[in-house]
């Protein structure tokens, strides 16, 4: 450690302070500079001649001299001969410590066992503090004496421009004298990189003066040489040898030191923009733009780098390390995107540098870190982006299909070439993640991406339905990405990829056969393979329930679309679709003439038929998923989606026409569509001349109905209607405003009878427009009558803010006589007697005089409609029971009581009703029964014991209907059972022991149950003997 010291000492000698030398006020920088390194000089010598005890220091000195060949002792230049001493003292320190740490590692020391806890030896090559600041100014003086002067104008920065006193050191060096420069920067480079081969010396080498050394050995390396004629001894060339030597220390400087430290030297090497005439204005000294051999130096090892392992993410570092997150990183982001995103000139083929380096970033997307994971996901997506727009094919291929694979792997019709093998989970989290970040973080829409995502858009629409089956993290992702395609899709791709996900196009799963999506273990999704299913009506079950889940999940998707057009072009289109395949339908039945067929065209012919009938049902399905989904406000948010509709509705009604048909579906599209075009023109909202324009689309539909249709009335209403458009409001006949007056009243007449503010329809046999809901809070189940409800899908909920109001039935006029309610009611038309059964109920509800004076004949009537098949007529029967029962409750429920118990009929007193219609009767009894609020004591025991009595029934939906009516009637009585809770007790207990269905059992328990919950802890008070009883009991009863 004393050749240390000695070594140490000699360098703080040599690189004292300047201010120590006493220099008058008349002399510069560059004279003190001269002044001082001349006296260290001195003062080196007399401390290496003089001191004994640095014998050993100098016996090395000596043999390192004898070692080098380079060191010019007649040179004239003081700053060389100062750079030599530096070089030499830096060469022998080197040595030693190397020597010494060579016989550390040969001879280690040995733990001392009776201290185990004691700190391992310290490596002999280790400095202190002050030695290491000692060794930093040497090399800063042999880095600014010794290597920047003789750097080439534009090579690396010019002391000039670092610092005042690095302008006096370019003063103070004589290039004129030996050895010539190029000769004085090898030698320099060549001692700082042999030193910086020890480790301890090498950190600060390369901490402080990487970018310099990197100058330099580019300079040596690669400088064009000079012309022959310039031979004079200061300015000789580097050999060939010499170069080369440098070639290769420069790449294997450049491939062992931190990349993102060397990318940043590159580019402070490579320099900024070509810098403006020294002629311009500011005055300021302007940097030197580097020479044209380095900037293509630089470009290419930065490619090199680039390219590299990791490359990609070493340069992205390298730009972006120390930054915050501000805007002008975020620029700074954009900038590196476009450096990845650009071929650079040195690369070999754009096809091999965008093979390297578009899966490094697809890899950028990957980082967790949230600071690093922002600006490299920024860097990421803008390349991808840039990527796909100016260099397409090879995005394609090296970017997009990499990013969708695991997509393209779940798909179906992928080949056989595929392995049977699943998606991983991890995998398809990363490709959901990586779309969402690229596409709709990115949001920079092109043809190539669309067309990209198009390919897979039925995989990824598979895999959100999954998760809205299951709780996955997956989901937001998957939604938000559809949407993002769809919106920035064109129109007529995004409605035909619509229409291909809900299979009106042909059927889809989006899977590879035999795979489905499972829950990961991680909240995603896996690929895995499908249990087969052996029984055929599981199999059609499934595929039955997962079309409709499908078609529920994309209008559940559209209705995320709230500030699109596009939920309603598709509804409209829909409608368009169902014209023209009812047209179609005709056409095929007309035309084909089947007797001339063989069997095997005969078949493909019933075939065909078949599948056409499916995508009938399909189309139906999706209207009518989307009507009940969907608000009208979504669906026609536009005036001319209103209009659109109004034209599909009108089209309907020609088709039928022309076919001969009228049917009530038709007439009431066809009152639909008039009604709204009447309210449009009769003074609803301020039309405009471009309105009007829009609304010629319905000029050839009215004239075709004014002159095909049978009804006069109707014909001349499209002729009015026509004749309206066509002058643009300027002739407007009294029967536009008078049918706008009657559709703007129109209401839904599916209310209950209590509501007694909603108007009732009108009905006539020219515009029939019945209600297409249903009474869905029945807890009666019954097949429906069958209608195209794809035809007018909740049109009466439809209704369009100061434009089109709610329409639906045309509330009766007061001339409409009761008599004709009553003919009405008995019509075979469904729709027709419908509305008359609920015109009639409001009629009692709201106490008309000849209603109430009729009762006995609503009464039959309500009780033979109980008996009709379709739920409307029937539900209607229903509430106008109860109405009645609720006015006359002792005279009805007397009646009813008989009907539900002995099974008469108005007609026939001894034929028995039919199970459902009985069951119908049931609900009537409870529904009054909810009517009667405080009376419901009074009349309601009655009512127990009928219900009592149906538990003895034959039939057990009869019996479970009864149990059922049983519990609730007695929450209405509020559990004050009396002398009847013991019979009631007896009886639950009998059926839940003896009765042989499962249902009946079940009806009985919950009648025990609510019975206990009414009555909480006063159960035991107020029926002690039936508490008991049913403890008692307990243990005995089978499990329901």
């Amino acid at each position: 450690m004393k050749m240390t010291t000695a070594l140490i000492k000699s360098l703080t000698i040599l690189t004292k302070p300047i201010r120590e030398a006493q220099l008058s006020d008349g002399h510069g920088t560059q004279t003190a500079l001269v002044s001082a390194l001349q006296r260290n000089l001195s003062e080196l010598q007399k401390h290496i001649s003089g001191d004994e005890e640095l014998a050993e220091a100098r016996q090395l000195l000596e043999e390192v001299r004898r070692d080098i060949t380079w060191v010019c002792s007649d040179t004239d230049d003081l700053t060389w001969s100062f750079v030599q001493e530096c070089l030499l003292l830096l060469l022998c320190l080197a040595r030693h410590l190397n020597r010494l740490l060579e016989a550390f590692h040969q001879n280690p020391t040995a733990p001392n066992p009776a201290t185990p806890e004691a700190a391992p030896p310290l490596s002999p090559d280790v400095l202190s503090v002050a030695q290491q600041k000692t060794l930093g100014t040497v090399l800063q003086f042999v880095v600014t004496l010794g290597l920047c002067p003789y750097l080439a104008p534009g090579v690396g920065v010019a002391l000039g421009l670092r610092s005042a006193f690095g302008a006096a050191v370019e003063g103070a060096v004589r290039h004129d004298v030996a050895p010539a420069g190029e000769q004085r920067l090898l030698i320099t480079t060549n001692v700082l990189l042999e030193v910086s081969a020890l480790s301890s010396l090498a950190t600060p080498v390369f901490t402080r003066h990487l970018g310099d050394i990197m100058a330099a050995l580019c300079q040596l390396a690669y400088r064009p040489k000079r012309p022959e004629g310039d031979g004079t001894n200061s300015n000789k060339g580097l050999t060939v040898e010499e170069r080369k030597s440098c070639k290769e220390a420069l790449h294997n400087l450049l491939r062992k030191v931190y990349q993102p430290i060397v990318i940043k030297e590159l580019l402070v090497l490579q320099g900024g923009p070509k810098q403006a005439s020294s002629g311009s204005r500011g005055g300021g000294k302007a940097l030197t733009q580097a020479p044209a051999w380095l900037r293509r130096l630089c470009g290419q090892l930065l490619s090199d780098r680039l390219m590299q392992p990791q490359g990609v993410q070493a340069v992205v570092r390298a730009i972006l390390e120390g930054t915050r997150g501000g805007d002008s990183d975020w620029r700074k982001c954009d900038a590196v995107a476009k450096i990845l995103a650009a071929c650079p000139q040195q690369s070999l083929s754009a096809e091999s540098y965008y093979s390297q380096v578009c899966p490094q970033v697809l890899e950028l997307l990957h980082f967790k870190d949230k600071l690093t994971a922002q600006q490299f996901q920024r860097v990421a997506t803008r390349a991808a982006l840039i990527m796909v727009q100016e260099r397409p094919e090879f995005a394609q291929r090296f970017l997009l299909f990499p990013l969708l694979s695991p997509l393209h792997h779940s798909a179906e019709g992928t080949g056989d070439d595929l392995s049977q093998d699943g998606v991983q989970e991890w995998e398809l989290t990363r490709c959901i993640e990586d779309i969402y970040k690229i596409c709709v973080v990115g949001s920079s829409p092109s043809e190539v991406l669309l067309k990209a995502l198009a390919d897979v858009i039925s995989t990824l629409f598979s895999l959100f339905c999954f998760t809205k089956q299951n709780v996955s993290h997956l989901r937001t992702s998957c939604q938000e990405i559809l949407i993002w395609f769809l919106s920035h899709s064109e129109h007529s791709v995004a409605l035909s990829q619509l229409k291909h996900l809900c299979g009106l196009l042909g059927e889809v799963s989006g899977v590879r056969h035999g795979f489905q999506f499972s829950p990961g273990s991680e909240g995603g999704a896996r690929l895995t393979v499908r249990e087969p299913i052996s029984d055929e009506d599981d199999a059609l079950y499934e595929k039955v329930s997962g079309e409709q889940w499908r078609v529920q999940c994309l209008v559940q998707l559209l209705g995320e679309m709230k500030d699109s057009d596009l939920p309603g072009e598709f509804f409209l289109l829909l409608l368009q679709d169902l014209t023209a395949v009812a047209a179609e339908q005709e056409e095929v039945e007309q035309e084909v003439d089947t007797s001339s067929m063989t069997l095997l065209e005969l078949e493909q012919h019933l075939l065909g038929r078949v599948s056409g009938h499916g995508q009938r049902l399909a189309l139906l399905q999706v209207l009518a998923i989307m009507c009940d989904g969907l608000p009208y406000t979504q669906l026609l948010r536009k005036p001319t989606q209103v209009l659109g509709f109004i034209v599909s509705m009108l089209q309907r009604a020609c088709v039928s026409l022309e076919r001969g048909t009228d049917s009530p579906v038709e007439s009431q599209t066809l009152s639909m569509g008039m009604g709204l075009v009447a309210t449009l023109l009769s003074g609803a909202a301020e039309l405009t001349a471009d309105d009007y324009s829009s609304m010629g689309e319905l000029l050839p539909h009215l004239e075709q109905i004014s002159q095909q249709h049978p009804e006069p009335v109707i014909q001349e209403l499209a002729s009015d209607l026509r004749a309206t458009i066509a002058t643009h409001g300027a002739y407007r006949p009294k029967t536009v405003p008078k049918t706008a007056t009657q559709h703007t009243s129109a209401q839904s007449p599916a209310q209950p009878a209590g509501h007694s503010s909603n108007s009732l329809p009108a009905r006539t046999q020219s515009s029939r427009v019945p209600s297409r809901q249903q009474d869905r809070s029945q807890p009666i189940s019954h097949p429906k009558h069958t209608t195209d409800s794809g035809a007018t899908p909740k049109v009466n909920d439809i209704q369009t803010t100061g434009v089109i109001p709610k329409y639906g039935n045309s509330e009766p006029s007061s001339s409409k006589a009761f008599t004709e309610c009553l003919l009405e009611a008995c019509d075979p038309d469904v729709p027709t007697r419908a509305v008359a059964l609920r015109i009639l109920t409001r009629s009692v509800s709201d106490g008309d005089k000849e209603a109430l004076q009729n009762k006995d004949k609503l009464l039959t009537l309500f009780l033979e409609n109980l008996e009709h098949e379709d739920s409307f007529v029937y539900l209607s029967a229903i509430q106008g029971l109860a109405v009645l029962a609720d006015t006359f409750p002792e005279q009805i429920l007397e009646r009813l009581l008989g009907e539900y118990q002995t099974g008469a009929t108005v007609g026939s007193p001894k034929r028995e009703r039919s199970l459902e219609t009985r069951l119908k009767v049931g609900e009537v009894l409870m529904r009054a029964s909810r009517a009667m609020g405080d009376l419901a004591p009074h009349y309601g025991r009655p009512l127990i014991g009928v219900f009592l009595s149906g538990t003895r029934d034959e039939d057990s939906s009869v019996r479970a209907s009864g149990l059922s009516n049983l519990g609730e009637l007695c929450q209405r009585l509020n559990f004050s059972l009396g002398s009847m809770a013991q019979e009631l007790s007896t009886c639950l207990t009998a059926l839940i022991k003896t009765d042989k269905e499962a249902e009946v059992r079940r009806a009985a328990v919950h009648v025990i149950a609510l019975v206990i919950r009414g009555l909480s802890d006063k159960t035991t008070q107020r029926s002690p003997a039936m508490s008991n009883h049913h403890y008692q009991q307990t243990p005995s009863f089978p499990r329901p």
